[in-house]
């Protein structure tokens, strides 16, 4: 049985944000299962295929998806591929917190840079997550 994403998930680095590339890849699949575009037993790309397919080092792709195995988002079964797991992983909340102060700077930054407002970066959220509802 194909258990690879239906979705057609693909990953896509910018090599020009200064975001390293293993947490690139770490932070999209942790999106896809957020938003539902990868679940419970899509089967991920090889360390290999994946690497080949972003032009990077395989070493990247091992330390994203150990990242991920760790939180507890992925499983590796030998001979079978890497697949998204059952359970949800649990972080404590002052990560949680953490990570979500971190995530609302750096895109405060990014929009900065680009010449958005925080309004209009806000804007755009409600935006984008209304249409994620529907």
């Amino acid at each position: 049985m194909d258990r690879r994403p239906k979705s057609g998930f693909r990953l896509h680095l910018d090599l020009h944000t200064g975001v390293p590339v293993y947490r690139q890849i770490v932070d999209q699949v942790r999106g896809a299962v957020a938003a539902g575009i990868l679940a419970s037993g899509d089967q991920l790309p090889t360390v290999r295929q994946l690497a080949v397919d972003l032009e990077v080092n395989p070493n990247t792709v091992v330390r994203a998806y150990r990242e991920l195995e760790y939180d507890g988002l992925l499983e590796t079964h030998q001979g079978t591929g890497t697949f998204i797991s059952d359970a949800k992983p649990q972080r404590p909340a002052d990560e949680r917190q953490r990570q979500l102060e971190q995530i609302a700077s750096d895109s405060i930054a990014r929009a900065g840079a680009a010449g958005f407002t925080v309004r209009e970066l806000i804007d755009q959220l409600r935006s984008s997550s209304e249409g994620r509802k529907s």
